[in-house]
């Protein structure tokens, strides 16, 4: 089947998912084109995603080679997919970033061979821990849709921000990935009283019921996504969302959001859902137990280019120890034994850490 008709297939399922309940779009099957050279079908069976962040354009990038071999069915880009957040900022300085980008291999590789999504952080976003008042947004966002060049009809064109939703698989089978835009919509963060201090290194809570990560429109839309069937459910998060023990951005700077978010999750009755989120230039994994609710797994990996070598924090629910060194990670769905693993790899592609756990309890 030729490329042509991989894309038409994928926006006819994304047509019939958008006709479902509310007539809202609930899921997007839709392609992220580029020189992509094939893209899976709506009912395809994925079993194994890469995903990563933080990635330096002017930094060596052999990671690709690793990620290559791995034959992913798919490569989540977690945000700060390039750095361009120097103020003041410029649109040409973005988009010299992303042209840099195109000039490693084995980017130019991986976008040519493996079907791929994106969202944004902080540092391809414009601004550093910015949110909603970044006055250069709609450019950056502009800058943004040009490069991973999206199909025509994507839904990121034409409404704020850059959340988004997939679904692959059958019924039994199926993933469901939602992208969350953490940037967009979010407050305005409270700033520590203690800088650098353990646990208030930047920013501490803020219990204001007014501010939000999200937004309405999102929030509206997730609960929208989190109805829908699914299996297993990657939620990608720019910035950390259960992670405990440090004051850098994370939901934990929204206490009432974060609690919003589990509380959703359980009132949706949205089985199979494990965190995926970035920014921190660690690799870690993390687990919550969430009042009336089955165990939330968070997997961390953010460093692909450059990973802070002497990272050190208190982690209440970390699994194991930081990865400090470069690296990227797997979600592998091992379908017969119905049991998803997720694993941090090293620039060789060496399994750094490891945590499995059964579908079934994820219910």
């Amino acid at each position: 089947m030729d490329r042509r008709t991989l894309l038409a297939q994928a926006a006819s399922a994304a047509s019939l998912m958008a006709l479902a309940g509310c007539g809202m779009p609930l899921a997007a099957v839709v392609a992220e084109p580029g020189d992509l050279q094939s893209w899976p079908s709506a009912d395809s069976r994925i079993s194994k995603i890469a995903f990563g962040s933080c990635i330096d354009q002017t930094k060596p990038q052999p990671i690709w080679d690793a990620i290559l071999a791995d034959k992913p069915d798919l490569f989540i880009f977690g945000g700060d997919n390039v750095y361009a957040s120097k103020q003041p900022w410029q649109l040409d300085t973005l988009q010299s970033a992303y042209q840099t980008l195109v000039t490693s291999p084995g980017f130019s590789q991986l976008r040519k061979t493996v079907p791929h999504v994106a969202i944004w952080d902080d540092h391809d976003y414009g601004l550093n821990d910015g949110g909603a008042d970044f006055a250069h947004k709609q450019a950056s966002k502009q800058a943004f849709v040009d490069f991973w060049q999206l199909p025509a009809n994507d839904p990121r064109r034409s409404r704020d921000g850059l959340y988004h939703a997939l679904t692959f698989g059958p019924a039994g089978y199926r993933v469901q990935i939602i992208l969350l835009d953490g940037r967009w919509f979010r407050s305005a963060l409270k700033v520590t009283d203690q800088r650098n201090a353990p646990g208030k290194e930047r920013y501490v809570p803020d219990g204001d019921p007014i501010k939000t990560m999200l937004g309405k429109a999102q929030w509206q839309w997730l609960e929208a996504q989190l109805r829908m069937p699914a299996d297993v459910r990657l939620i990608v998060s720019g910035v950390q969302v259960i992670a405990q023990g440090h004051g850098w951005e994370g939901w934990g700077n929204f206490p009432l959001e974060q609690a919003r978010l589990l509380e959703l999750i359980r009132h949706t009755q949205a089985n199979g859902v494990v965190l995926l989120s970035g920014d921190r230039h660690i690799g870690a994994l993390y687990k919550h137990q969430p009042a009336g609710g089955y165990p939330l797994f968070e997997l961390t990996s953010s460093g692909m280019t450059h990973a802070w070598a002497q990272a050190e924090e208190a982690g209440p629910n970390r699994l194991g120890e930081l990865v400090t060194e470069n690296h990227y990670a797997t979600v592998e769905v091992d379908w017969a034994s119905r049991q998803v693993h997720l694993l941090i790899k090293s620039v060789q592609g060496r399994v750094l850490r490891r945590q499995a756990t059964a579908l079934a309890e994820l219910i």
